[in-house]
């Protein structure tokens, strides 16, 4: 009867422990040992830092009705006031109202930043895919030549290009496009070479398609993703460049308002008048952190969509 019963009765894992019901539990540790993934719904620092990006956006296409005054309104009486009603982010040393110069400022560092990135988007995807598709001496010269550049610090490059051209609001677009050209190259080149050998462009080779041809309907279209992608995560590193260079008195010249500038401009007042200095250097940090964490959600959902992530 002993004997019986206990071969009868139910017996678990060793380790296990029994639920509330009864059941068997699984062996402890279990859970932890399982990937947590990342939720992949609405996500609110994301969702903010668009929300962010687009007001700077809408203040750089229209200062104007953002802008309680004009950016360059001297006024002497007002010179260093605080922060308040009349001016809500106080006066630099001149009375300038330093909100509307931080509105008005933001088309200028916008369009540095969108348009050194765009300059260098197009110009390493022809590059990238003329190396890709040239030959093999043309590319050999092409990669080494952008090693070189890619040697130089990107501040250093752009600081020898506007010391050879000149300061400037187009010469610093110019100087940072440079300075990020080298990095959509080698990504350009690195999608034409895996696109060259696809079924499709094969297909068009055995038709008789020219050069010319695959390179604008099949290389370049399949490549400009990814480059979006890069181009959207260095605009940031692009603004903050050109402030850089504006801080330096090498970007747009006086009495243009830009963000780099008043920065400069403010910090020799710091003591009596922080609101000058501060705030600039807070439109450019919430700008970059905007345009970063935008671009790197996009990156995220690139990558999950060519099922480079799990």
């Amino acid at each position: 009867m002993t004997a019986s019963a206990s071969a009868s009765a139910p017996t678990s894992a060793p380790g296990a422990a029994a639920g509330a019901d009864g059941t068997p539990a699984g062996p402890p540790g279990d859970a932890a040992a399982l990937p947590r993934r990342e939720p992949r719904g609405f996500r609110p620092g994301v969702a903010l830092a668009a929300v962010t990006l687009l007001a700077v956006v809408a203040a750089a296409v229209a200062p104007d009705l953002v802008a309680p005054r004009q950016p360059d309104l001297i006024d002497p009486v007002d010179a260093l006031a605080g922060p308040g009603s009349g001016h809500w982010l106080g006066t630099d040393q001149l009375g300038r109202d330093v909100f509307s110069r931080i509105v008005h400022g933001a088309r200028t560092s916008l369009v540095i930043g969108f348009g050194a990135t765009a300059l260098a988007v197009v110009g390493g995807s022809l590059l990238g895919v003329f190396a890709a598709t040239a030959g093999r001496a043309v590319d050999q010269v092409l990669m080494r030549a952008t090693d070189i550049l890619m040697a130089f610090p990107g501040l250093m490059l752009s600081l020898v290009v506007v010391a050879v051209l000149g300061p400037g609001t187009g010469n610093a677009t110019l100087a940072i496009g440079a300075s990020l050209l080298p990095g959509f190259v080698r990504l350009a080149r690195g999608q034409a070479l895996a696109i060259r050998g696809s079924d499709y462009v094969q297909a068009a080779l055995v038709m008789g398609r020219g050069r010319a041809s695959i390179l604008f309907r099949h290389l370049l279209p399949n490549a400009l993703p990814p480059l979006l992608v890069l181009a959207t995560v260095n605009v940031g590193g692009a603004v903050v460049a050109g402030s850089t260079l504006s801080f330096l008195g090498l970007g747009p010249q006086p009495p243009s308002p830009e963000w780099g500038a008043m920065l400069a401009e403010g910090r020799d007042h710091l003591d009596t008048a922080w609101a000058a200095a501060v705030f600039p250097g807070l439109a450019i940090t919430v700008t970059v952190v905007s345009v970063t964490v935008v671009g790197r959600a996009l990156q995220r959902r690139f990558d999950r969509r060519d099922g480079r992530e799990a």
